[in-house]
This record gives structure tokens, C-alpha cells and sequence, in this order.
């Protein structure tokens, strides 16, 4: 992977991974996937590698990318999810041909069409995204308390109180701007 593009940040649930790459959403926008040949590299650190991506995969792959996170989005704070979203998230599901197969050490690895290879991808992404949402998994959708992020998450820790979509970035970045901000409210000794 080039170092020329800011790194991914990768979590355990694919749907809300893929959201990830747009980050920084309501302050200076991250876009981590700007050009086919990252999406592609994006695809196989998640376990869905294809050859290559033309310019209007990516297209694709980012309405979806925008979709899973206004529908995720919705769903964390109870609201209608979006139409237009779960079109979107529907139709990438359906258009893509992807089989769930068992590998020896029993877990589970997607096969992609030959193809079709990144429609694919993004229907195993899409298809993951339903099962986050319609709440098939242990967890819960919740939003990144960072208010330059907002990102949608899954969380699945034990209390289902997680506030950060990453305790590493946002997380710490939070909290070192207050620990700043209450160092400058505090007067010092007096001199």
C-alpha cells in the first residue's frame, strides 16, 4: 500500500469499516479511498481481494460507502432510515454474485466472481450492512461522540456504552482537548 494516502482504519465489522473510509465527516474530511487502486487495496485487507477497479466502480462503491452510513446513522439514532439509502443498499446486495465458503480452520472467507469481482465485494459489504442494521448481530449502531467525526459504529463491547468509533484517534483526541482546555481553566500557582 502507497504511504502517499493516509492509512485505513480497520474495525471488526466490514459495514461500518467501509464507512470508515471517509472519515473526519463533519470537520476536514479523510478521504482514504480516493483512487481505484485503494479501493482495491481497501478490498483485500478485508479479505475481498479483486484484480482491479475501474473509476465508476469506485463511484459505485462510495454511493454505497455513503448510503451504509446515512442508514447506519438513521438506525443508531432511531430514526427512518433514509429510502434512497436503502435503495442503494438493496441494489449493491442483489447485483452482487459473492458465495460464503468454510476454509479448513473453520472460518469464513467470501469467493468473488471472476467477472464481477468488485460488485461483488460490494455486495458482501452491503449485505453485512443489512445484517448490522436490522440488528442480526450482537451490538449496537452508535455514533462517534467526536463532534468533527460522527462516524457510525458497531459496538459490541460488554456495557454497549462505547462513545468513540476509535479510542486511538478520536478517543484520545477528545480527551487530551479537554484535559488542555481544563489546564488552561485552572490558574497555576501563584508566583
Amino acid at each position: 500500500m502507497t504511504s502517499r494516502f493516509p492509512e485505513f482504519r480497520l474495525g471488526k465489522v466490514l459495514a461500518t469499516s467501509f464507512t470508515a473510509t471517509l472519515t473526519e465527516r463533519c470537520g476536514d474530511a479523510v478521504e482514504r479511498i480516493p483512487v481505484p487502486s485503494r479501493l482495491v487495496d481497501w478490498l483485500a485487507v478485508n479479505g475481498l481481494a479483486v484484480d482491479s477497479c475501474t473509476t465508476a466502480q469506485l463511484e459505485r462503491a462510495r454511493e454505497l460507502r455513503e448510503s451504509i452510513h446515512a442508514a447506519a446513522t438513521a438506525a443508531a439514532l432511531q430514526d427512518p432510515l433514509p429510502v434512497s439509502a436503502v435503495e442503494v443498499i438493496n441494489d449493491r446486495s442483489t447485483q452482487g454474485r459473492a458465495a460464503a465458503v468454510l476454509t479448513p480452520e473453520g472460518d469464513l472467507q467470501w469467493r468473488l466472481g471472476s467477472a464481477s469481482a468488485v460488485e461483488d465485494a460490494l455486495g458482501v459489504i452491503a449485505a453485512d450492512a443489512i445484517g448490522v442494521i436490522t440488528g442480526e448481530r450482537d451490538g449496537r449502531l452508535a455514533l462517534c461522540a467526536s463532534p468533527t467525526c460522527r462516524a457510525a459504529f458497531f459496538d459490541t463491547s460488554r456495557s454497549r456504552t462505547r462513545r468513540w468509533c476509535e479510542m486511538n484517534t478520536c478517543g484520545n483526541r477528545e480527551k487530551k482537548a479537554r484535559f488542555l482546555a481544563h489546564k488552561h481553566e485552572t490558574p497555576g500557582p501563584a508566583k
